[in-house]
């Protein structure tokens, strides 16, 4: 999500623009639309050109102000991006969550692999108790309609992604315990990646 900041411009009409002047600039959508505006942009960083899509969706805790979506993939259509945005801020929540409120990365100070694994464990599982029983105040649906939206959910995310999204969170976790170097830090994953089956190691991103 980008932020709304006189610091960062981008490219717009061969004019370096801020968010909130593109916005300003440029005829909104009208009615039930997803989007209220959608324009296509170019980032300059070191000399470096790069295209990018900036979707302006309404805020829907208040309504007179608007977010701002930007992705670089310029396949993706504006509906798309707010789909994708929508799941990667429900993470975005659920490791803020983890780590603000529920300890995730202060609690347990022991250097084990193992017992940072239980621990990690013991904070996802504390996360569900309190989903679970905030859904029974909060969310009317039975559990065979959470068990239907959820396989729709799913199959948009493949398991490989699932296991790239855990590496990132496993990363993030050694970074915040241990003092390691970034050498070292590539050598520990390099471990882990070499001790994982070999179907599995030839279809990771990181990998590659």
């Amino acid at each position: 999500m980008a932020k709304k900041t006189s610091k960062v411009h981008y490219l717009y009409n061969g004019e370096m623009q801020p968010l909130t002047k593109i916005f300003r600039e440029n005829r909104k959508r009208r009615g039930r639309s997803r989007y209220l505006l959608s324009v296509e942009v170019t980032i300059v960083k070191d000399e470096q050109s790069i295209p990018a899509r900036i979707v302006y969706v309404r805020n829907r805790n208040k309504r007179n102000e608007y977010l701002a979506l930007i992705s670089t993939d310029m396949k993706l259509t504006e509906e798309e991006i707010i789909r994708i945005y929508g799941k990667r801020w429900e993470i975005e929540v659920f490791f803020k969550v983890c780590k603000s409120y529920l300890k995730l990365s202060k609690e347990c100070r022991s250097l084990s692999y193992d017992a940072m694994t239980a621990h990690t464990a013991i904070v996802f599982t504390r996360y569900m108790l309190l989903s679970v029983e905030n859904r029974k105040y909060a969310d009317d649906r039975t559990l065979g309609q959470m068990f239907y939206l959820l396989v729709d959910e799913m199959a948009d995310i493949t398991w490989i992604q699932d296991i790239h999204m855990l590496m990132e969170v496993f990363i993030t976790t050694i970074k915040d315990k241990l003092s390691l170097t970034s050498k070292q830090l590539d050598q520990l994953l390099e471990a882990f990646i070499m001790a994982l089956p070999e179907n599995l190691v030839e279809h990771l991103p990181i990998s590659a």
